[in-house]
């Protein structure tokens, strides 16, 4: 009787551990269960965070636009303040300053030349190019050089200014060995040096947005721009001048200052895609007021609108290239011009998927002969 009794607190005590082992996992479960389900992106980064050395300034294009980036990833552009070469620095801002005040310098009353519209390169390319999805220069200085299609030739930095400068502001090309160039060139390469070469900056361009079902609806986006724009902008589209009259606080967009029909604006759905995610002026992308279709009905009421013409006959010498949204013909596929401009797109871009693929085909029976 004796020995069973001193088994007794041996067996007590196992019982007392195991359950103070369980107590201890339980705990430790339940405090770890709320970081898991809501703060799941401080778990990635904890376990699949980059080493130190490896600073992510940019991401894959497909991942950016599927919406799958932590804002900590986005690109942000380099710091002006950590130049200290003080003449580096002086070209550098000298071309922010014409990015952000472009009428100032060149505009029809500009100090340096009269070559531009009136409007600032700032009114596309916000921010002096550096917001998020605001048409940002994140991307240019990694990937320029590059072969554009609607020239049909490689571009450099120089290139795609001019042809901002041409189309956007309707004006005249810059003298690409003149200081205004080479200020602005090395303000655009300077914001995209953090970007490795060859890759596309997180949130560089415009953000994606889903083609409607219907054709856009000029009426309706009326009544949109009156009710979300028109504050802005005027009745009329004309914009607002500042008190001096030398540069747009809200550019014009339509009539004789407005972009010409060359511009990528022009092209309903680069404008839709900006006003989306940037207008009302002050949203951001994750913090929109527009919805998809309203961005896509305003964006047909503005490019309906009267805008100056420019002759572009060596746009797109490839036509099977053309956007689903090219406003002009001729085209490789039969829908209309009235479709291309204002869809519905998805016939279109249905059509021209089916004609890559079947030229992808021909390209790997021809390659195997």
């Amino acid at each position: 009787m004796s020995t069973d009794r001193n088994k007794i607190p041996d067996e007590l005590i196992k019982v007392i551990k195991t359950l103070l082992n369980l107590i201890v996992l339980l705990v430790f479960a339940l405090l770890l269960l709320p970081v898991l389900f809501y703060n799941s992106d401080s778990i990635n980064k904890f376990f699949f965070a980059a080493p130190p050395s490896e600073k992510t300034t940019s991401a894959d294009p497909a991942v950016v636009s599927a919406g799958a980036v932590p804002v900590s990833l986005y690109w942000k552009a380099a710091d002006l303040n950590e130049i200290n070469d003080a003449k580096k620095l002086e070209q550098i801002s000298y071309g922010k300053d014409l990015i952000a005040h472009t009428a100032k310098y060149l505009g029809p009353n500009g100090s340096v030349l009269h070559i531009s519209n009136g409007m600032n390169c700032q009114n596309c390319h916000l921010d002096a190019g550096t917001k998020v999805f605001g048409n940002n220069y994140g991307s240019v200085a990694s990937m320029y050089p590059i072969f554009r299609a609607r020239s049909g030739v490689v571009e450099d930095i120089n290139k795609r200014v001019n042809d901002c400068v041409e189309r956007s502001l309707n004006g005249k090309a810059l003298d690409t060995a003149g200081n205004e160039m080479q200020a602005i060139k090395a303000y655009i390469e300077y914001v995209g040096s953090n970007v490795e070469k060859g890759k596309k900056a997180a949130g560089s361009g415009f953000k994606d947005l889903a083609f409607m079902d219907r054709a856009c609806d000029t009426e309706k986006g009326s009544a949109v721009y009156k009710t979300k724009c028109m504050s802005c902008h005027q009745a009329n589209g004309e914009g607002l001048l500042t008190a001096g009259a030398s540069e747009f606080t809200y550019p014009p967009l339509w009539g004789k200052h407005s972009y010409n029909d060359g511009a990528g604006l022009y092209r309903i759905t680069n404008f839709a895609k900006y006003v989306k995610y940037n207008m009302p002026f002050g949203v951001t992308h994750d913090n929109v007021q527009l919805s998809d279709e309203e961005a896509w009905d305003v964006a047909a009421f503005v490019n309906s609108q009267m805008h100056p013409h420019k002759n572009t006959p060596k746009d797109w010498p490839d036509i099977s290239k053309k956007p689903v949204d090219h406003p002009f013909g001729p085209y490789a596929d039969k829908f209309s011009e009235h479709q291309h401009k204002y869809g519905p797109y998805k016939p279109i871009a249905a059509e021209q998927k089916k004609r890559e693929e079947t030229a992808k085909q021909k390209e790997t029976a021809s390659a195997k002969k």
